[in-house]
């Protein structure tokens, strides 16, 4: 997005400020600072809250944020005096009180406009062998791609946080996409016995979606533990999958691979972490999984993440979701994949690393391995990687 008032000029894609046309030199915080203030110009912004939101969980005084005030002032031709831009509110906090001029997106980084079909998409509803009710959506018109459940879905929401929307509104162009959200999320049941969190019941939920959306032959795709999903689906089924896509996943998840104490205790912390903070308003806890998931987003982008996290599901069936997908282990069932497969890894994923990409290549016959140049687990609409993907999904699929 682009923000004009005055003569100067906000590029959040590019992060920078420019003045009369001409580049300003800011700090990363200051940029941030003034995209924050920007963003909530309907009310005044505490300062407690802008510490929460640009330092986190560091300890600092107020008068560091005092300092990037200051910067900010004079990056935009404000000050203390005039307080044309930025409003100090004694004993509260700050507003921005310029007038914009408008917003919109750069020319190089319009956002994508939904399909005509992914605004009324066709959202029902199946039940596993056991009862537990399925939510499945499809959008989209051409041949049939099918996505595996993965964490953190849910059916209506997706298509207002920007989290995932970019890649349902792609992959909706050129297929016909059926995705649906996991048990125990989104608007499948919550309420499920927790010992069902397991492959085998994963597995079985994909094959009765499928069922029920009436596809016989597709296209699948898996993302993150997603992945361990469609490749044992395929596997055992390779007369219905034409091809599998598999992104950002593993042959074996955290706690599987782990080989050292310290990596079990990380593996634990993360289930912890959700059962303890998931639905706390601190976004301490939020942006352990914000920064993992997308280490290169901003701060709304983080926020939108963690306001994802909260709809999709429960506290504690975060957790034991977390647990359940720390063990999965597909190593004895990626050699079996008979079907065409391309495995697409972002370079510095900080969720699943790298590596677990290529040993999974590796073990799938005849598989293409993809490196992105990302270090986002969830690819962002505006990063090359993206447009990388697209192309290269898009390419294999033909």
């Amino acid at each position: 997005m682009e923000f004009r008032f005055a003569e100067i000029e906000v590029d959040t894609e590019r992060y920078e400020v420019r003045r009369a046309g001409e580049p300003v030199a800011v700090e990363p915080q200051v940029f941030d600072l003034l995209v924050y203030l920007i963003r909530h110009r309907q009310r005044v912004v505490t300062k407690a809250e802008l510490l929460d939101n640009l330092w986190g969980d560091r300890f600092v005084s107020e008068s560091a944020l005092t300092s990037r005030i200051r910067a900010l002032r004079r990056a935009v031709g404000d000050d203390g005096r005039s307080q044309h831009v930025v409003r100090t509110v004694h004993g509260r906090g700050y507003r921005f009180v310029a007038e914009l001029a408008g917003t919109h997106a750069a020319p190089h980084a319009a956002p994508d406009a939904p399909p005509a079909s992914a605004a009324t998409q066709q959202i029902s509803f199946c039940r596993a062998d056991d009862g537990v009710r399925l939510a499945y959506a499809v959008t989209g018109d051409g041949p049939p791609l099918v996505k595996a459940a993965n964490w953190l879905s849910h059916l209506e929401y997706d298509w207002e946080n920007p989290t995932w929307r970019h890649w349902w509104i792609a992959l909706s162009r050129s297929h016909r996409l059926i995705r649906y959200d996991a048990r125990g999320c989104g608007l499948s049941d919550w309420n499920v016995d927790p010992g069902t969190y397991a492959l085998d019941s994963w597995v079985d939920d994909l094959a009765t979606v499928v069922d029920s959306a009436g596809v016989d032959r597709f296209d699948l795709l898996g993302i993150s533990q997603g992945g361990a999903v469609a490749l044992t689906y395929a596997a055992a089924h390779p007369e219905r999958v034409r091809h599998l896509v598999l992104y950002g996943t593993y042959l074996r998840a955290r706690l599987a691979r782990a080989s050292t104490d310290d990596e079990v205790v990380e593996a634990q912390l993360q289930a912890q972490l959700a059962r303890v903070g998931w639905g706390r308003d601190d976004p301490t806890f939020r942006r352990v999984f914000a920064m993992q998931f997308m280490p290169d987003g901003t701060l709304e982008q983080w926020e939108e993440f963690a306001e994802l996290q909260r709809r999709t599901t429960s506290p504690e069936n975060a957790a034991r979701l977390l647990e359940s997908y720390a063990t999965i282990d597909v190593t004895a069932v990626a050699p079996r994949v008979t079907v065409p497969t391309l495995v697409l890894h972002a370079r510095g994923d900080r969720r699943v690393p790298v590596e677990q990409g290529r040993l999974l290549a590796a073990a799938i016959p005849g598989a293409r391995f993809v490196t992105l140049d990302s270090q986002n687990h969830i690819l962002l609409a505006d990063e090359p990687a993206w447009t990388r993907f697209l192309d290269e999904v898009g390419s294999f699929l033909e």
